[in-house]
């Protein structure tokens, strides 16, 4: 596996959270419209660095737009007031006004995928491993957190099961955020992602080979 070089990747520049925070008082076209270089300059450009250094080691990397799904949102305002990117071999990064994040694993489970990692976590073998897992990483100072959880356990398995917290869950991911900090403006940001993702590994590792892809169709 490729070893990850930070390169082009500086970090973010005050001006990228300076965006944000003006964002989230004013989330309007015209606030938008006015800091459209600032976006792509300051906060787009660096994020698109950063997942071109990533990419020998976590695969390539996808940008989220900035526009958000209102729809069926009685929220009408019309940005995200994040930049959110996806990397293919597994993570999430998130810059905003708060500063930095990073996440790791599967967030929200179809239902085939959901009946696998339930007889994974019930079996003793793999349930086992996924516990030191998850230990290690806490040790290392990173969340293990749930999504989507029960509040009692699922239908089939029993009440007193050792890993019953574990059973409830919808979704599992590790989740860190940093809040800003001089670093942030320098390619220490980039190496505390990396070091957030290779600490993770192991567990989208646990997932990728007890839950899989979901198989069915669409």
């Amino acid at each position: 596996m490729a070893e990850t070089s930070l390169v082009a990747f500086r970090g973010w520049p005050s001006e990228a959270l300076e965006f944000y925070e003006g964002l989230t008082a004013d989330n309007s076209k015209t606030y938008w419209t006015a800091h459209l270089s600032v976006y792509e300059t300051q906060v787009r450009e660096p994020m698109a660095q950063l997942l071109a250094d990533l990419e020998p080691e976590f695969g390539p990397g996808k940008i989220f737009r900035p526009y958000r799904d209102v729809r069926f949102s009685k929220d009408k305002s019309p940005y995200k007031t994040h930049l959110g990117a996806w990397l293919e071999a597994g993570g999430y990064i998130q810059l905003s006004a708060d500063g930095l994040a990073a996440g790791s694993g599967m967030y929200q489970m179809a239902p085939d995928q959901l009946d696998r990692y339930r007889r994974a976590v019930a079996d003793e073998r793999t349930g086992q491993e996924l516990t030191a897992v998850i230990e290690a990483i806490e040790r290392a100072r990173i969340q293990v957190q749930g999504h989507g959880s029960l509040k009692t356990v699922p239908r089939g398995y029993p009440k007193d099961h050792p890993r019953l917290a574990l059973l409830r869950h919808k979704g599992l991911v590790t989740w860190k955020e940093w809040t800003p900090a001089a670093w942030l403006g320098t390619a220490a940001a980039g190496r505390r992602i990396v070091d957030f993702l290779r600490t993770s590994r192991p567990l989208r590792q646990w997932l990728d080979d007890t839950v899989g892809p979901s198989t069915a169709q669409r």
